[in-house]
Parts: C-alpha cells; structure tokens; sequence
C-alpha cells in the first residue's frame, strides 16, 4: 500500500512554532487535535490563517493538521498561517508567486526586545534622581 501523499510547512511568529501537514481532503482545519474553530475563537484569526489557501483557491483542496506550541493565540495564528503557505509552495512551486506577492512567505521577524541592565525593561529607564 502506498503511503499518502502529505505536504509539511513549518512556521513561526514571535516564541510561536507550528508544524504544518497537508493532505488531499475537503478542507478539514485541525489544530491540536482541537476542532479550528474551538482553538481559535476569533473571527480575525480564522481569517488569518486561511488567507493562504483562499489566495490559491485551494481551501476545499486539503485537510490541514498542525501543531502549535509556544506563545500567544496571536503568534500562534500566524505561525500557522506561514506553515500553511509553504506547505503550499511544497504542494505545487508555481503557487509561491501569488504567495509570494501577497507577502505570505515572509517570516515575520519582531519579537520582544530584551531587557537590559540597569533599565527598567527593554528601553525604559528608571526615574533620574540629580539628589
């Protein structure tokens, strides 16, 4: 017996990791093991995530499994997002330009600045006193 065929993208957004696995279905969204609505209850976030697939038309195409680990609701939908499109770009490489162009591809690099020393957080300073 063959093995299913089965794209893989990994994404990540701020301390967010998602790995991403695609396979021929009727557009099935499972995170964690946890229907996608469920996981995530935001409208914003659902429409996030799904840009990837309406912007190749491929939402009825895929069932999407994925798994989510670290950070925020937010972070999480956009790790999710990135995993989605490059599983994509896998699945068929004339899909990336439209992708690509839609700037679906692009890791998004911001994170929170540590803290340093003698400051009170990233950037704040604590109060002067001249006495």
């Amino acid at each position: 017996m063959a093995a299913a065929v089965q794209y893989y993208g990994t994404g990540r957004r701020k301390t967010s990791t998602a790995r991403v696995f695609m396979r021929p279905g009727n557009g099935t969204l499972t995170i964690n093991r946890r229907v996608f609505e469920e996981f995530f209850p935001s409208e914003a976030l659902r429409t996030q995530i799904k840009t990837p697939l309406v912007l190749t038309e491929t939402s009825d195409k895929f069932d999407i499994l994925a798994t989510v680990a670290g950070g925020g609701v937010s972070g999480q939908a956009g790790a999710v997002r990135l995993g989605i499109a490059r599983a994509l770009v896998e699945y068929n490489l004339e899909l990336r330009k439209a992708l690509k162009a839609g700037g679906l591809l692009t890791r998004d690099a911001r994170a929170k600045e540590r803290k340093k020393y003698g400051m009170a957080g990233a950037r704040k300073r604590f109060q002067f006193s001249k006495r």
